[in-house]
């Protein structure tokens, strides 16, 4: 069905700097910060809110936001491409807001997790971001914004992480999330004034089965990974959410593969498109799963014998620093790369970069110098692949469906993070050995966990010239018949 163009801003596309545009940034870059407050900042205080709980399951804490993320990205992705993008932008903002008055509030953990599963719709609010700058900008400065935007966050990150412990001890990890759902509504307020209503939507539909299903799938997978762990994997809880997650997934891709309005158009995907999500998927979670290690190696002395081990080398605040000034900086220099050479060829020099800081740790776990070098490049391959896994993939989007394939970009980042630190923690669970009577994460663990996360950008240097090659192709098809 054709796209329709609704509603008018009264002026075309951003094609250079101006106050409306540097405004629309300043707004969308305190979105996404809003993201970190309802997803991440919770978990700075995860054994606060065990305690208060008295419960030991941490995995639901952890990983429950995240996972309805990923159910809710595909509903609201297409939701955008035919209701308007800043409308569920809202919408989002304000159901992450419920979500946070309500674990707020919550006497016990059944009120917590389904306010978490409510908090996690944030995660919409970054690729609605990026749709909203792709349809306002021309392509060229486009690419840039979308750099400042996702990447932007991260110093305001870096500086509310201090202040978010600060906080909590001073009233309780309650506050943080009322500190959320105020952000949330603040953010709500400046988007629906700010940002124009979509100019381009798609009549029709919303499979919304289709999105239950799909998301239901995800989720139930996921679910899986990340709690077997905990709860056993032959428990019957993870196996039944397994196994629903399966059957899910399964009677969507049966369905979607026969509908003629379904969410995601299975048959015309695309060998560019899926190959830019399966490069994402192993790249994401690769340098998510190292981000995870630094902290672990940083708590470690050398004089323990272990073969690793950063603690008492120097300030380990601007260890864990680095990666956020990394991400700041990758995010608007990919932006700017990619005008220059493309997209595809931007993404390949990020996972470049990505292989070598994830080869640089072998030396980085135990030299601090080197291992604030290589946490610094490893922000900015998350930085630079963030940027141009979104740019990738909205060029081969048409405008009426950047909705849906920006939220398919967050679905892949979330099952590589979380696959990859399942995978990673496994290894390190499975070659523990006790020292002074401690239980710490042996040489052997470690160095495997980083040749893990090496194979899998070393898979997705094999796609992504495959990619660059189809992309070349594919230029070369349209300039020849123009």
């Amino acid at each position: 069905m054709p796209p329709s163009r609704i509603g008018n801003t009264g002026a075309g596309p951003h094609t250079s700097w101006n106050g409306r545009l540097i405004g629309l940034v300043a707004v969308l870059v305190l979105v996404n910060f809003m993201v970190d407050t309802a997803i991440t900042a919770p978990l700075l205080v995860l054994p606060e809110m065990l305690d208060h709980f008295g419960t030991d399951q941490a995995a639901w804490l952890n990983a429950s936001a995240l996972l309805a993320g990923v159910m809710w990205a595909p509903l609201l992705g297409k939701s955008a491409d035919v209701h308007g993008k800043r409308k569920v932008l809202v919408l989002t903002l304000l159901i992450s807001c419920a979500g946070a008055l309500l674990c707020a509030v919550a006497p016990n953990l059944w009120i917590f997790v389904p306010g978490r599963l409510l908090q996690g719709a944030a995660v919409a609010a970054l690729f609605l971001s990026v749709a909203i700058v792709r349809e306002m900008c021309a392509p060229r400065i486009a690419m840039v914004v979308v750099g400042i935007v996702t990447s932007g966050s991260a110093v305001l990150n870096i500086a509310s992480r201090f202040l978010t412990e600060k906080l909590a001890a001073e009233f309780g990890f309650q506050i943080l999330f009322l500190v959320s759902a105020v952000v949330a509504v603040a953010m709500a307020i400046c988007v629906r004034r700010t940002v124009p209503e979509s100019l381009v939507r798609t009549p029709g539909r919303i499979d919304v089965g289709g999105a239950l299903l799909l998301g239901g799938g995800l989720a139930g997978v996921l679910s899986y990974v990340s709690l077997g762990s905990e709860f056993g994997w032959t428990a019957v809880g993870p196996l039944v959410l397994l196994a629903v997650g399966v059957v899910a997934f399964a009677r969507w891709f049966l369905v979607s593969s026969r509908k003629p309005d379904s969410l995601i158009d299975v048959r015309n995907l695309g060998a560019p498109l899926a190959l830019t999500l399966l490069v994402l998927v192993l790249s994401t979670g690769s340098y998510q799963s190292m981000l995870q290690l630094i902290p672990l190696v940083s708590d470690v002395s050398a004089d323990q014998g272990l073969g690793y081990g950063l603690a008492g080398q120097g300030a380990l605040a601007l260890l864990l620093v680095a990666p956020g000034i990394g991400v700041m900086i990758g995010g608007p220099v990919a932006g700017v790369i990619a005008n220059r050479i493309g997209p595809a060829a931007t993404l390949a020099g990020g996972i470049a970069l990505g292989t070598v800081g994830t080869l640089g740790m072998f030396v980085g776990v135990s030299q601090f110098p080197v291992a604030i070098f290589f946490a610094l490049l490893l922000g900015f391959t998350v930085g630079a692949l963030g940027t141009s896994g979104f740019n990738m993939a909205g060029s081969l989007a048409p405008a009426e469906r950047q909705g849906i394939v920006s939220s398919l970009v967050m679905v892949v980042v979330a099952i590589g993070s979380v696959v990859l630190n399942f995978v990673g923690a496994a290894v390190l669970k499975s070659t523990t050995v006790v020292i002074d009577g401690e239980p710490e994460n042996s040489g052997t663990g470690v160095f495997s966990y980083i040749t893990i996360a090496s194979a899998a950008f070393a898979v997705a240097a094999v796609l992504v010239v495959l990619l660059v090659r189809k992309s070349r192709v594919s230029d070369k098809s349209v300039s020849s018949r123009s």
